[in-house]
């Protein structure tokens, strides 16, 4: 194991797609939502683990989630979890991770990865891994590893790289939105647009050095506390000053702003598991193409649902087609897999 490879494994986030399993209070990242016997973020981080030394795992969440961490990655020492007092989407928590582990060790190269994403080529993901830790120790570059599309996806974010670029790893051209259907066909047919995983490797001098060069606000906000990270007075200078950082990705933050992005289409398989239908899509189907987890089922003229319980729960159903059925305490969720986007809308509209 290389001693100066890091991981910063994001698991702050409350999937709310994922309603009524996942929740604020115990979000999908930490659900085995494919019956694997492993939740999500467990899978992650084995999978990290296979290339990175344990100890230089970094689990970066929110403070509510410390205890469900370390009960699921029992391996993993209270000074590995880095705690969010508030949410500030990933620019701040990239940059305040990234300092720690530069503070650590100055020739660290690191990568982000979300801790709720399904990868199951696990050879793969770390030859790629490797390939990019490669080419970001020898240059000061920033890196991502983009997805080959496979059909025209209006949830992701895509990143445009030169058609005329022959080598295996890529510079970006821009990163663009979430495209509508229509825009999504046109990525697709035109061959040199990747999905945006959010799946990043870079040094820690490279991020730091962007950080202070695009966003220098930030940048000298979190500088404030450099001394006392990695120490005990690191807690406190972090809930006096987090909450006062800006609210933005880090894709908005530098990525695109920065002229040494780079992209690495992968060669692994990857699903973002962010909905009911990115679920749907791994699981295993019966005849009428239902995907069925936990539950008993009774099934007529049904066909194309996903349907999940806590239990063996008995689920009869006739006459529905492409349909998100499930079960969780008092919440019993009925909804069209063509709608699944709109979930995250009626959860906060039930919050307020």
């Amino acid at each position: 194991m290389n001693k100066n490879y890091y991981a910063i494994l994001m698991a702050g986030g409350v999937g709310s797609r994922f309603w009524p399993v996942s929740t604020t209070e115990f979000p999908k990242q930490f659900h085995d939502m494919l019956g694997t016997g492993e939740t999500l973020i467990q899978k992650t981080f084995a999978r990290l683990s296979q290339i990175i030394p344990k100890e230089n795992i970094l689990i970066l969440t929110h403070e509510d989630y410390n205890a469900i961490v370390l009960e699921q990655l029992p391996m993993v020492k209270q000074e590995q979890i880095i705690l969010e007092p508030v949410m500030r989407n990933t620019a701040p928590c990239i940059l305040y991770a990234s300092l720690k582990i530069k503070k650590q060790n100055p020739d660290a190269v690191m990568v982000v990865a979300p801790s709720d994403h399904w990868i199951e080529d696990e050879v793969q993901f770390c030859s790629n891994l490797q390939y990019a830790f490669d080419f970001c120790e020898r240059d000061e570059n920033l890196m991502t590893l983009g997805i080959l599309p496979t059909f025209a996806n209006t949830g992701y974010g895509y990143i445009e790289f030169d058609k005329l670029d022959s080598r295996p790893i890529k510079k970006v051209k821009q990163f663009r939105e979430k495209p509508d259907y229509a825009t999504a066909r046109k990525f697709i047919q035109s061959r040199n647009f990747l999905w945006n995983a959010g799946i990043f490797v870079w040094s820690a001098n490279s991020v730091l050095k962007a950080f202070e060069e695009f966003q220098p606000v930030m940048f000298d906000h979190f500088m404030k506390g450099y001394d006392v990270l990695n120490t005990p007075n690191e807690e406190a200078f972090v809930k006096e000053n987090y909450a006062l950082a800006q609210n933005i990705s880090v894709d908005y933050a530098i990525l695109e702003k920065a002229q040494n992005v780079y992209v690495l289409p992968a060669t692994f398989d990857w699903n973002d598991l962010g909905t009911w239908g990115s679920l749907y899509d791994k699981l295993p189907k019966d005849e009428q193409e239902n995907a069925v987890v936990n539950a008993s089922v009774y099934l007529e003229n049904a066909t194309n649902n996903i349907i999940r319980t806590e239990g063996k729960k008995l689920v009869v159903v006739d006459g529905l087609t492409d349909y998100i059925i499930v079960d969780k305490d008092d919440v019993l969720l009925i909804y069209p897999k063509n709608k699944e986007q709109d979930i995250k809308k009626i959860v906060s509209k039930l919050n307020n």
